[in-house]
């Protein structure tokens, strides 16, 4: 809860849009590629990207030609999804995610492990060799 304290007014909503798109977008899943939960997901997930880190930089993140392929299996996903061909466009949607904030996954496992309630669970034994290697963590050999 402490770590919410720096961020401005416009980028709490930011969060709360980001955060909403992702619930959505496993609804979207759950409910066999819905395509009004998934483009709901995508519409609040680019708002909220646009209030954390501003119009200019969302911008030149998806501009960057080192991320352009990225960008560009992100909008014909959309653009499959927002045309009822939801699975299809899940699938190259992922691929853009993937290349777009891959290298983001290992920070998001890290700060994750830091919380409460699910950092213990994502640093047991059992668990974590899991999901560093889903998220790509780097772990140096014991």
């Amino acid at each position: 809860l402490h770590t919410m304290i720096w961020l401005s007014q416009t980028q709490r909503f930011g969060v709360f849009f980001t955060t909403a798109g992702a619930f959505l977008f496993f609804l979207g899943v759950v409910s066999f590629f819905d395509a009004a939960f998934l483009a709901m997901a995508n519409i609040l997930f680019i708002i909220g990207i646009f209030l954390i880190i501003g119009t200019q930089k969302t911008l030149y993140f998806f501009t960057r030609p080192r991320k352009i392929r990225g960008t560009i299996a992100f909008l014909i996903g959309i653009i499959l999804i927002l045309t009822k061909h939801s699975f299809f466009g899940f699938i190259v949607e992922t691929f853009g995610i993937l290349a777009l904030f891959g290298e983001f996954f290992a920070t998001l496992v890290q700060f994750l492990r830091s919380l409460p309630f699910i950092g213990p669970v994502l640093s047991h034994p059992m668990v974590a060799p899991v999901i560093d290697r889903i998220a790509g963590v780097r772990v140096l050999p014991i």
